[in-house]
This record gives structure tokens, C-alpha cells and sequence, in this order.
């Protein structure tokens, strides 16, 4: 196994973990759930706006380690970005988790290229920042990832 791809198992395994941002945001202004019947995972995501900006953002649910850990992770990347840039951020990581293709520049969200590997756990990785867009959107019905 490669050195990076290692340290892409290692920052999911962190993120699992140690989830950033977990917990429900009592200031949000804006909240979205996520459900994938599929493998049972369940994300809610709280967003506190600011105009066009996420000032805040959290997620709590439960289910496998690529939902959790990705939910941790976007909270991370979504924080203080506007709706655009946000969507941009989406666009990106759906693109590395449908094709495995890894960004030019090293990040953590390359971590989750190798879930193309993997089609059902597309729907896992996926799941925390669908719900994040609908909240962004001011969309209360919950995301079903099917």
C-alpha cells in the first residue's frame, strides 16, 4: 500500500474517531437531515447563516465510518464559505468519490477517492453534504440517498 493512500485511510479512520463539529448547533438558522435506508445511516446538518456565508456549521447522526467521516470532514470545508463556493466544494468531492480521481493538490477530501471502489458507499460519503445543500437552501424535506 502506498504511503498517501495510507495517510487517506488515516484521516478517515481520524475523522471517524474523532468526528470535528459533531453535535446539534443551538444557533442554527438552518437544519436538513440526510437518511440512506440502504445502510442505515442518518445525518442531520445545522448551518448558521450569515447573508451567503455558513458562520457555522454541524452535523450529528449516526452510521458507518464513510458517512460520519465525511460528514466530519465537510463541516471542516464548508466554514465560512458562501452557497457558491459550497456547491463548488460539492461538485469536487462528488466528482472524487463517483470517479476515484484525486485532486491535483493533496487534501484531506482526496481521502475519500477510494470509495469509487465501492458503489454503495458513494451513497454513504454523499450522504452529510446533501443534507448540508438542502439546508443551504432553506430545503426541509430529508435527502433520501436510495
Amino acid at each position: 500500500m502506498s504511503d498517501l493512500t495510507d495517510l487517506y485511510q488515516q484521516v478517515i479512520l481520524d475523522h471517524n474517531r474523532r468526528p470535528r463539529n459533531r453535535g446539534k448547533l443551538p444557533t442554527a438558522n438552518r437544519v436538513a437531515r440526510g437518511e440512506n435506508p440502504t445502510c442505515g445511516d442518518q445525518c442531520s446538518v445545522y448551518l448558521r447563516m450569515e447573508g451567503d456565508r455558513i458562520a457555522e456549521i454541524s452535523f450529528d447522526g449516526s452510521g458507518c465510518a464513510i458517512s460520519q467521516a465525511s460528514a466530519s470532514l465537510m463541516t471542516t470545508q464548508l466554514k465560512g464559505k458562501t452557497a457558491a463556493e459550497a456547491e463548488e466544494l460539492f461538485k469536487g468531492f462528488h466528482h472524487i468519490v463517483t470517479t476515484g480521481e484525486e485532486p491535483e493538490e493533496i487534501s484531506d477530501i482526496a481521502a475519500f477517492a477510494g470509495v469509487h471502489a465501492f458503489p454503495a458507499r458513494i451513497k454513504c460519503a454523499t450522504l452529510g453534504w446533501h443534507a448540508a445543500l438542502n439546508a443551504l437552501h432553506g430545503d426541509t424535506a430529508p435527502v433520501h440517498t436510495e
